[in-house]
């Protein structure tokens, strides 16, 4: 054959039913489902990918907001110093330790999400994350729910109990830790669309 010859491949045509022979009629070519099925479970993987990113800012922000929200009086005597820190309630506390652990899992599950880009057929990392995903959620949860219980009593008081607002002379301090419960709330929800996305993608196995 010479450089120049075009090569004609013949694909014979089938028989209809009634015995005639279909004219004029070109091949159809269909993706095998297997294949159509991993390239929609690679682009969850990549919409997973992303929301793990987003959760691990946000979940950094809430730790690092709270660490930082000790606030000092300008004026103070002798013998007492009026201050607004984090660590003065248990709460708060939690709140750090439990966002900070929080965010930790998910630097360590970026790893495993990127694979499952890699291997979108791959349900075992997948199911890995849905399970450990429902643990982190229900820590960020609590931390989350344990902060704001004492934010609100902070702005407003209870005056059953004899809890003074202190938002009145530590405004910096009420400010900050409200930013922080207000992150550790997007991370909770972006944990809720990471495991109704893993649960849709195992589905689909």
């Amino acid at each position: 054959m010479k450089s120049g010859d075009s090569t004609t491949i013949d694909v014979p045509h089938h028989e209809a039913s009634g015995g005639g022979a279909s004219k004029g009629k070109g091949a159809i070519l269909t993706v095998p489902a297997r294949q159509e099925k991993g390239g929609m479970r690679r682009g969850m993987a990549i919409i997973d990918l992303v929301l793990r990113i987003g959760a691990v800012v946000s979940a950094l922000a809430a730790a690092a907001t709270m660490g930082t929200s000790d606030q000092n009086l300008p004026f103070f005597t002798q013998f007492f110093q009026f201050e607004a820190s984090y660590d003065d309630m248990p709460s708060f506390q939690f709140f750090l330790i439990a966002m900070s652990l929080v965010a930790g899992y998910l630097v360590l599950s970026v790893p495993f999400s990127i694979v499952s880009i890699v291997r979108p057929h791959a349900s075992g990392i997948r199911l890995l994350l849905l399970i450990l995903d429902v643990v982190a959620l229900t820590l960020a949860t609590s931390a989350a729910g344990a902060a704001t219980a004492i934010v609100y009593l902070a702005h407003n008081g209870n005056s059953s109990s004899n809890w003074l607002a202190i938002c009145n002379q530590f405004g910096d301090f009420c400010q900050t830790v409200s930013g922080a419960v207000v992150a550790s709330f997007v991370t909770v929800v972006t944990f809720m669309f990471l495991i109704l996305l893993s649960a849709v993608a195992l589905r689909k196995h």
